[in-house]
């Protein structure tokens, strides 16, 4: 954004220079936000531009004048079809989490949304991963660009992993069993489905817990009000599906738990990214059941070892034995939780999160 602004200081003009497009509602707000933030003292204005809310804002700081939109690829389309929004004179624009509106199939609206560009500009992708269809967009609208790779596309080195086997019927009572055991932060819970989102959420409320779901149905104000109270403290435990959770910038997260396993390497790499930022350590739990063996096995190759395997201790799990799951890789031979979690100190900005039963 700062080079952006630099380009955009003199002659502002009030006309669209920039196009910056996002696949969430949460992302668009919180670059449009840094926008604010590191152009307040310039003339540079900006707007955010997405669903969910409603199109009068938005229409009203177009009217007056921007030079930087932030959007979501749907509200961008509607916008231009209205023709309430002129593009022709945009300079630059930004494709971020590009790989994220490729697995969110927006790449038709993508296309779309170019044919409204100025043929001259310059183009920025920003993506953690580059599957082949970004590639293949990148290389059809991009003129000899140049490739820019920040690290490796990798899971964050300070952050601890850990394999709880578990059979389905028995997950939400092992969740619930960690939690009460567990000296935590804030903790982000991902779930594969909106559904499961919110029906886990509300089993947590109903054990005490200061829970909020964060899933696609939800409302812009919704969502806004989950991902604060989660940011200020007031909400212990996210439960978000993936997309919903695209564009959380929490620093304090100190636990990420995939209730459920991610469908890729990659969706991995991104969940538990959440944590363990800011050079601060996280802790990386995933619930796996009997079918998740595939996947567990590319996530240690990206990983670079073995997950350890752990035993949640005097827990019941019926007839099932968790050491006997995905037996090709070591296991360790600890039965409790790991030291961080016996331990009731805590690191700057953590909370102890009590049994339900002890809390107001």
């Amino acid at each position: 954004m700062l080079p952006i602004l630099h380009r955009l200081i003199e002659g502002a003009s009030r006309q669209v220079r920039v196009l910056i497009v996002a696949p969430t509602r949460e992302l668009a707000e919180q670059i449009h936000q840094a926008t604010a933030d590191l152009g307040k003292y310039t003339k540079v204005r900006s707007v955010a531009i997405y669903g969910g809310v409603s199109k009068g804002p938005q229409l009203a700081a177009l009217r007056r004048g921007v030079e930087i939109v932030v959007g979501c690829p749907g509200r961008l389309l509607d916008h231009i079809r209205a023709g309430s929004i002129d593009l022709l004179r945009v300079e630059v624009l930004v494709l971020d989490e590009a790989d994220r509106m490729c697995d969110m199939g927006f790449l038709p609206d993508i296309r779309r949304i170019l044919e409204a560009l100025p043929a001259k500009r310059q183009t920025l992708f920003f993506a953690a991963t580059m599957p082949r269809d970004i590639r293949a967009l990148a290389d059809k609208i991009l003129n000899n660009p140049a490739t820019v790779q920040i690290g490796t596309i990798a899971p964050a080195k300070t952050v601890s992993h850990a394999l709880y086997p578990v059979p389905e019927v028995l997950k939400a009572d092992l969740l619930l069993s960690m939690l009460k055991r567990t000296a935590t932060g804030r903790v982000l819970v991902f779930t594969r489905t909106k559904h499961r989102a919110r029906s886990l959420a509300l089993r947590l409320k109903k054990q005490g817990h200061r829970v909020s779901p964060l899933q696609g149905n939800m409302s812009q104000n919704q969502r806004q009000h989950a991902i604060d109270g989660f940011r200020s403290g007031k909400v212990d435990v996210l439960v978000a599906t993936d997309v919903a959770a695209r564009g959380i910038d929490v620093s304090e997260i100190s636990h990420v738990i995939n209730y459920d396993m991610p469908n890729t390497v990659d969706a991995y790499t991104h969940r538990i990214g959440r944590t363990g930022r800011a050079h601060r350590t996280g802790e990386a739990f995933t619930l796996a059941t009997r079918g998740d063996g595939l996947m567990v096995r590319q996530i240690e190759k990206a990983v670079g070892a073995p997950i350890e395997r752990r035993r949640l201790s005097d827990f019941d799990y019926g007839a099932f034995t968790p050491e006997n799951q995905f037996p090709q890789q070591a296991r360790s031979t600890s039965s409790s939780l790991p030291r961080s979690f016996r331990s009731r100190r805590s690191y700057a900005g953590r909370r102890h999160l009590a049994p339900a039963a002890k809390r107001a």
